[in-house]
């Protein structure tokens, strides 16, 4: 399976023998039952909680979704610290638990399980979420349920918006970016990915180079829509090479010379020259984005043959307006349908997680207490790391 340490063979193994269990004593929660699970999120700078609601035949129902941010805290900085982000989650959650509950008119005695964020992310954050949730099933009797991050984001089309299995996911964040295949609650096939920086992690740095602040997503988006794209050329990083593979750490270096460039010709950057480098570093974001996409269709037509096969998007950059743009005009050419979440599910959110892990839990999967926080978790196990491998396992 290409595990890479002793924790994870551990982790895993108790993971399917709890399914056995449930399969062997046949409580693999009827079908027809309805659940109600509660989510936490605490895997970078959002603390949030959600409850989920869901019956077979019927589509998914968001009874509440908190979500607290931390763009305050971090500020000043120029991008997360983890320690602050920590102590901040540790401070927050059973608020935001508190408030989901109430907004959704429910007692946690309610709840058919808890579903929290395992992995991956910032150690610290995903420590606090998981002992927050351990303390709740403790204290109500309730199955935990550990999710992987990135599972809560490739599922999330299924919660709004019913899609059915498989389907095509791109997971464009700040941390990740990565073609799924996607095949059931735990089953997913890595098709390409970053072989460094990710996306968001991209135009954060972009915005810190010429001086917009944080989070930069947002102000490279603002500040190139008064920009030229055609100013500057920047490259297109391994559309020269085959596969579905990405790369952006040298983009992001072409951007930081040609910055350098303006100020030595003419001893600063003028208004009009950062929006200009912000519109041509994200429309070569857009099309190496959507020149990968075209390839990844391609692969995933001929591993599934469906008739109507669907490319959705998720992740923070998701909600970028120029990729989705770019997206969806591949998966017209490509015989796709395109679906992007509401922005409010692109992002970090608990409500993703409280539906992975009732998708999870209705298979049967569960945790027990010796659930531990994890900074790296691939989805696809199977999968060579693409980001090499350490003592705490692979990071992509």
């Amino acid at each position: 399976m290409g595990l890479q340490n002793q924790d994870t063979i551990a982790w895993v193994g108790r993971r399917c023998y709890l399914r056995r269990l449930e399969n062997h004593e046949g409580q693999h929660l009827a079908m027809t039952e309805k659940l109600i699970v509660l989510g936490l999120e605490s895997s970078c700078d959002d603390t949030a909680a959600a409850v989920v609601q869901h019956t077979v035949g019927c589509d998914p129902e968001v009874l509440s979704s908190v979500v607290w941010g931390q763009t305050d805290l971090h500020a000043g900085f120029g991008g997360v610290v983890p320690e602050i982000a920590a102590r901040a989650h540790a401070e927050r959650l059973d608020i935001c638990v508190e408030k989901a509950l109430e907004q959704a008119g429910l007692l946690l005695g309610e709840v058919d399980a808890i579903a929290v964020t395992a992995g991956p992310g910032l150690i610290g954050g995903v420590m606090s979420g998981v002992m927050c949730a351990k303390g709740l099933c403790v204290g109500s009797g309730k199955p935990l349920v550990g999710v992987n991050h990135l599972a809560g984001h490739a599922l999330t089309p299924r919660m709004t918006d019913a899609v059915g299995y498989p389907y095509l996911m791109l997971l464009v964040s700040g941390g990740h970016c990565q073609f799924l295949g996607v095949y059931g609650p735990d089953e997913f096939k890595r098709l390409g990915g970053t072989i460094d920086d990710a996306p968001g992690e991209a135009f954060d740095k972009t915005a810190k180079l010429l001086g917009l602040g944080y989070p930069g997503g947002p102000l490279v988006e603002q500040e190139a829509a008064k920009g030229d794209a055609t100013r500057f050329k920047f490259p297109r990083p391994l559309l020269d090479r085959p596969g579905q593979d990405m790369s952006f750490s040298g983009l992001k270096t072409a951007l930081r010379r040609a910055r350098d460039l303006i100020i030595d010709e003419k001893g600063g950057i003028a208004i009009q020259d950062r929006a200009d480098l912000c519109a041509g570093f994200q429309l070569a974001v857009a099309e190496t984005l959507g020149e990968k996409t075209r390839r990844a269709c391609e692969v995933f037509k001929q591993d599934v043959h469906t008739q109507k096969p669907v490319l959705a998007v998720a992740g923070g950059v998701a909600a970028n307006t120029a990729v989705r743009k770019r997206l969806h005009k591949v998966a017209q050419e490509t015989g796709f349908s395109f679906l992007a979440p509401p922005l409010k599910y692109c992002t970090d959110n608990a409500a993703m997680i409280a539906w992975a892990g009732l998708e999870q839990f209705r298979m049967g999967l569960q945790d027990d207490l010796t659930l531990s926080a994890r900074p790296r978790w691939p989805l696809d196990q199977s999968a060579v790391p693409m980001l090499g491998s350490g003592k705490k396992g692979a990071k992509a």
